[in-house]
């Protein structure tokens, strides 16, 4: 069934030009926000959560606005299983890359703080093919094993490696002679059963941050760089580039993570609707005795 699905529907409309698949994105839109109202109410209980300033019409044009811009995801991530490296170019482009030269040619490997903040698919496709360093990214496998392949075939055909998440530690490890620049989503939820969880406040809330972007950092001495993605019009994004810290180990704990958090706030607060609101990012609750940095 699933190759069904591939090859029948998926495929055959990765193939269409995006001013048609726009059309599909206007009538998704039509579906999810009035017909489904697909976690509608996440969404707004988290817009209102996090901007308690704003009234009940400006959190209403930013759910119409991040619902538009959702479809637009959907059927832009679609693209992607066909997007050809020229178009890819074309729609991404990294601004300012050449301050990486410095660090590439000290031999020297990078995080790259991100957020699901705009399309980050698009950003994964221009990576690889923008910068001197060799991209990377940690992903968490699909359980459907044949989605999975296609998703890895799509999304490494310009040269970045993806690597499961269990195996990103092993993977740093053993390519510690290449100039790398890996991928880290800092905005997902961390699970309740990890131990010691970094707190701080992000978007007016307590919140619960995915530590590993400095813990590896620091552990592997690498630079940390912000990502920061502007959408200048439909289905085109520029990426900016900023350094946080070129030596990770000479910060006092919690530095990178509250700085990178920092960034990703600013950017959310630029404009609202292109961030992931969908999901529960504030399902863990601070108990009392957990600091709050």
């Amino acid at each position: 069934m699933t190759r069904i699905l591939y090859y029948l529907i998926i495929k055959p409309l990765s193939l269409l030009p995006l001013r048609l698949l726009y059309l599909i994105s206007n009538l998704l839109f039509l579906v999810c926000y009035y017909l489904l109202s697909y976690r509608k109410s996440i969404v707004v209980s988290n817009l209102k959560a996090s901007f308690p300033e704003k009234n009940k019409t400006e959190i209403k044009q930013i759910t119409r606005k991040f619902y538009h811009f959702f479809c637009d995801f959907i059927v832009e991530s679609l693209k992607c299983f066909s997007i050809s490296e020229k178009q890819a170019l074309d729609r991404c482009k990294i601004t300012n890359p050449e301050i990486l030269d410095n660090l590439y040619r000290n031999n020297k490997s990078i995080v790259l703080a991100s957020g699901h903040y705009n399309n980050w698919e698009m950003a994964a496709a221009c990576l690889n093919l923008s910068l001197k360093h060799q991209a990377a990214a940690l992903y968490k496998p699909l359980s459907n094993k044949f989605f999975n392949k296609k998703f890895i075939e799509s999304r490494s055909k310009f040269g970045i490696e993806l690597i499961p998440k269990k195996e990103g530690k092993d993977y740093l490890k053993n390519n510690t002679d290449r100039n790398l620049i890996i991928g880290f989503g800092c905005d997902q939820c961390p699970k309740k059963s990890k131990n010691n969880l970094f707190w701080t406040r992000f978007l007016n809330q307590d919140t619960a941050i995915m530590f590993g972007t400095e813990k590896y950092a620091i552990e592997f001495n690498y630079a940390v760089i912000f990502m920061n993605m502007t959408r200048v019009k439909r289905g085109y994004y520029e990426i900016d580039l900023q350094i946080i810290e070129e030596n990770p180990c000479s910060t006092s704990y919690g530095e990178i993570s509250k700085k990178h958090t920092q960034l990703l706030e600013e950017q959310i607060r630029r404009d609202p609707a292109y961030w992931l609101w969908t999901h529960k990012r504030w399902k863990l609750k601070r108990d009392p005795n957990e600091t709050l940095h």
